[in-house]
Order: C-alpha cells, then structure tokens, then sequence
C-alpha cells in the first residue's frame, strides 16, 4: 500500500499541508487591506525594504502588495494541483505530479529567497528566520525530487513481452541430410 509512495512526493505533500494554509491567509489578509496585510509578520520584510529601499508612493506600495499576494497564491495553487494528482495512484506511480510540485519549489523558492533578503536588508531577524527556513524546506525537497532515483514504470510492450514465449516464433525448416 505505502510502497507506491516516492520520498520526494510525501515531503511534497507535507509541505503542501505548512505552504496552503500559511501562504493563503497571508495572502487574502493582503487582499482584503493591502497596506495592513503587507506589514503584518510573515511580508514585513518586503513592506520595510518597499518603503525603506524604494520609496514607493501609496498606490504602489499597494501594487506590490497584491503582486506578493499573486504570487503567493500561485504557489498554493499548484501545490493544490500537486495534492490533487498525489490522490490519484495511477497518476502517482507514473510521476505526473512532480511537474506541478517542481513549479510549486521553484516559485515558492524564489519568493522565499527574495524575501529573506529583504529580511537580511531592513534587519527583521524574525522575519529572516522564518523566509529562511522555509527557503530551507523547499530547497531540501527539490534536492530530494533531484536525487531520487527514478520510478520504475512499465510500458504497454512489457506486459506484452512478459507473456509471450520465450523461443522465437518461426522455426526455419529443418534439413534432413542424414
């Protein structure tokens, strides 16, 4: 039952169970009041480097708010994509689901690392633990999916191969010089 299951794609689906819950509410508290959902903990960093670093007016700051908020949930979505197809044996035990987590890792990284520079930049420690150690968690399961061995899939002629007979299917003619 378990044997069907890939290191990689159980980290994956731990790490959609931290990353949907945490990264959606950030975003929709974004959503629904940028300035306010921008400065609480988990994008503190970015709304100090914006206003330190950048000095952008209100309505980008606002802008850049809903474009964290995008990008966030992007990566919920596909981590929700990443669930879905791990439901799914079939599509599983083929490795159909590592596309969707790989996009998942990639965006999530980027954002992650960015972040944690910011974090770096303005001096936010708590902010820069946290971006760090979710940098950490995704970097660690991309290197999981890029050093796992891959599946050993059977394709329509193995099944066909297996059954057939093992000598070849015409005899040449036996000559009987005797």
């Amino acid at each position: 039952m378990a044997t069907n299951w890939r290191i990689s794609t159980f980290n994956g689906a731990l790490l959609a169970a931290y990353f949907v819950p945490a990264w959606t509410v950030a975003a929709f508290r974004i959503m629904i009041s940028p300035v306010h959902g921008l400065y609480e903990r988990p994008n503190v960093s970015i709304a100090l480097f914006v206003s330190d670093y950048l000095h952008l007016a209100a309505m980008s700051t606002v802008r850049a708010a809903w474009l964290l908020a995008l990008g966030k949930l992007t990566v919920v979505a596909f981590f929700g994509v990443f669930v879905v197809l791990t439901t799914r044996a079939t599509i599983r035990k083929a490795g159909g689901c590592d596309e969707a987590l790989a996009f998942a890792l990639s965006i999530g990284s980027l954002i992650s690392f960015a972040s944690m520079v910011m974090a770096a930049k303005v001096g936010e420690t708590a902010a820069l633990r946290l971006h760090a150690t979710e940098l950490l968690l995704l970097l660690g399961t991309a290197i999981l999916m890029t050093m796992e061995p891959p599946l050993l899939r059977k394709t329509a002629g193995d099944d066909v191969a297996s059954a057939e007979r093992k000598e070849p299917a015409y005899l040449p003619p036996q000559s009987k010089a005797a």
